[in-house]
């Protein structure tokens, strides 16, 4: 029988193999390289498009709020003029999705926001540069450092009697209402005094001045990130809602209770 030779292993490569890795490490780099430059140039389109200037502002105020409000903020029958309104009104009804108006009705609604931050600011910075009005308050104003008391006995005088003594809104006449002040933000709360909308008088610094704004909305803060002192708020509603719960849980545990007496003593 013959013996079976094995034939030694030279441990020699294919010709193919060195240009195999080439190949392999030459699509490894391009395609990071690929997407590097992609990742760069998206970032630099990005930090582009959000810078916009008065211009752009103008044209997106004439393809979007023109149909209501004219070409040149100079009003139409659906909308009114917008002269001297100001930046500040500008930024506080598209910020809070108020505008563009939806439909019409007793009160413009709250709705998602439709445009982006920087197209905002850009509509209100043409609007302040064709007819100036109230524009945006210094950081102090707004930094919630006022005096707190001080604010809250202001409100409970200026504002109460429409948005609730705890600031949780309340109805209006004609289908119309204050909305809550709990989510709020503080330039909002300034650009509300200051503007006007809706059913809101405007606060001018003759009405409250700068410090006087500035507290009230510290106590507004103040609310928003504190719990009530008092337990349970039942919507902060006042006298309505509290004697509806003794009402209900409180005089119906009591006829619970002598019902309960009742049957045992039988």
């Amino acid at each position: 029988m013959a013996s079976k030779t094995t034939r030694p292993r030279t441990g020699r490569r294919s010709k193919w193999a060195a240009a195999a890795l080439i190949g392999i490490g030459l699509l490894v780099t391009g395609g990071i390289y690929a997407g590097a430059s992609a990742a760069m140039a998206a970032t630099e389109s990005t930090s582009a498009a959000s810078t916009l200037t008065v211009d752009d502002g103008k044209k997106l105020f004439q393809a979007n709020c023109a149909t209501c409000h004219g070409l040149n903020m100079e009003g139409t029958s659906d909308g009114p003029s917008l002269y001297g309104v100001g930046e500040l009104a500008v930024e506080f009804q598209m910020s809070t999705g108020r505008m563009p108006l939806q439909m019409q009705g007793p009160q413009a609604q709250q709705k998602p926001v439709q445009f982006t931050e920087d197209q905002i600011e850009a509509i209100a910075a043409w609007v302040q540069s064709v007819s100036p009005g109230p524009t945006y308050p210094s950081d102090e104003v707004l930094d919630g450092g006022g005096d707190v008391a001080n604010g809250a006995e202001l409100f409970r005088t200026n504002c109460a009697m429409c948005h609730n003594v705890a600031a949780a809104g309340g109805a209006l006449t004609e289908g119309k209402y204050a909305p809550a002040l709990t989510q709020t933000s503080a330039l909002h709360m300034y650009a509300a005094m200051v503007t006007g909308p809706q059913n809101m008088p405007v606060f001018n610094d003759m009405t409250l001045t700068q410090d006087e704004k500035r507290d009230i909305i510290s106590a507004l803060l103040f609310l928003q990130e504190n719990e009530s002192v008092g337990g349970m708020s039942l919507g902060s509603l006042g006298p309505v809602s509290e004697g509806l719960f003794i009402w209900i849980f409180g005089i119906g545990s009591l006829i619970g209770i002598t019902v309960w007496i009742t049957a045992k003593s039988n």
